[in-house]
């Protein structure tokens, strides 16, 4: 692992950002007067684009293949080692406070959420969509207004060493890990390994004497908190003040009762599932740590409106639409299914997909899927993905090897009047059966 050091060419650069409209790294929407770094992909050169990025306006074009240098080309050894140590030099200039947000579910909501309460008392920046990996954390810094008062960091991996990395770049102050769970198994080998992965955040934070924000009714969490951290607030007491968040009786929406300074609040979100729960929790003891009252909490946890299919609410004019389906793991499916379940409303319908990148784990935990569904629903199950495919003929259950022959089945059988929960992994696409409920 390169640890991030000051280079001729990172002040340099440095020089050049300060004098910019910012950093980009796609030729296609790169701005007038941003540096474009040049970064390689699985299936592409950056650096022959860096021509392309000029034309368009870019100030200068940051490569490292001397074969495309040209006029306002800086070369350098590794562009993407230069973007994140560029990154690691603006964070350390920043003098703001920042807080890191990993685990294997929730981070994306519990994010979001945790924005929302922020900026009723700070100018919050904060990673937008899914921009939590080596080079998303980087652009999320380095696109930081001169302005934020603090900074908010997803941070996401999928091997051993990576949270460790993306720590060395943004410097956090405060961290949170949502969970330990069964994603990613075939980067990390195993749980244990996730859980390595995951509690770099924890190393980093016992470095610097950070603060680490806990959920003390996880009790893997809550050990290695008091193996490993200095520091650490639990978020049933995170001012001193018992708080105390509930669940109450709901249909779809999660609902939920807080208790503090001796006041309950009874409040309706826009989420679905009581998985959410914890992410609520996080969000609104971390906002109370931070300084934020108790009635601006209820007011952003109130208006916040999940989106881009987590946890997402969708009326179409058929049916109503749980929309879960931008990623699926283990973990995360078993307890969309316990919160589908328990819900108010008839008839239902489950449509998932695949669980990708487990591995050797594959088969074991799309069978244990199978098992929960046949024990527990009787309504209409479709699946989609070659394992759910290759696993479901013993099921009954109407399985597709693609999303597209599922859109088939749906264009002749077309559901109405339905609940429907959808969730799979991103790579099965079943955000394109939308239209067709």
């Amino acid at each position: 692992m390169r640890h991030f050091f000051t280079t001729m060419k990172t002040e340099q650069l440095y020089s050049l950002l300060k004098e910019s409209t910012g950093v980009s790294t796609d030729s296609r929407t790169v701005g007038k007067g941003q540096l474009f770094f040049a970064l390689w992909g699985d299936n592409y050169n950056g650096n022959k684009f860096a021509s392309e990025a000029l034309a368009r306006g870019a100030s200068c074009a940051i490569i490292d293949d001397p074969l495309f240098e040209t006029e306002n080309t800086i070369l350098v050894d590794d562009c993407l080692f230069e973007l994140q140590a560029l990154a690691a030099h603006f964070r350390k200039d920043m003098k703001v406070p920042v807080l890191a947000i990993t685990g294997t579910n929730g981070k994306t909501t519990t994010k979001e959420l945790l924005a929302a309460i922020l900026s009723k008392k700070f100018k919050v920046h904060f990673t937008k969509g899914n921009l939590n990996n080596h080079i998303g954390v980087p652009l999320t810094i380095l696109s930081a207004p001169s302005d934020t008062e603090m900074l908010i960091i997803e941070m996401g991996a999928s091997h051993i060493g990576e949270i460790r990395t993306l720590c060395l770049i943004a410097k956090p102050d405060y961290g949170i890990i949502t969970n330990i769970g069964t994603a990613h198994i075939e980067g990390f080998g195993s749980v244990d390994g996730v859980m390595k992965a995951k509690t770099e955040l924890y190393e980093h934070l016992r470095k610097v004497n950070g603060i680490a924000l806990y959920n003390d009714k996880d009790p893997l969490l809550t050990e290695k908190i008091f193996r490993i951290i200095n520091r650490a607030v639990p978020f049933s007491d995170p001012t001193g003040i018992d708080l105390l968040i509930d669940p109450l009786p709901s249909d779809i929406n999660l609902k939920i009762s807080i208790t503090y300074l001796h006041h309950t609040y009874n409040l309706n979100t826009n989420l679905f599932g009581s998985y959410n729960l914890e992410n609520v929790r996080a969000a609104i003891a971390t906002g109370l740590f931070l300084g934020v009252e108790i009635e601006d909490i209820i007011d952003a946890v109130e208006k916040y409106q999940p989106a881009n299919n987590r946890s997402q609410i969708k009326a179409t004019k058929n049916n109503t639409l749980i929309c879960d389906s931008y990623n699926a793991n283990p973990t995360s499916m078993f307890v969309a299914l316990e919160s589908f379940s328990a819900i108010k409303a008839d008839p239902k319908v489950v449509i998932l997909g695949d669980m990708l990148e487990l591995g050797d784990k594959s088969e074991e935990e799309h069978s244990k899927v199978l098992k929960v569904l046949q024990s527990h629903f009787a309504e209409t199950v479709l699946l989609v993905g070659p394992v759910f495919q290759k696993l479901s003929s013993k099921s009954g259950f109407k399985a597709f090897d693609h999303v597209d022959k599922l859109i088939e089945f749906l264009k002749v059988e077309s559901l109405s009047g339905k609940t429907i929960l959808i969730k799979g992994s991103r790579g099965i696409r079943l955000e394109k059966i939308y239209e067709f409920l």
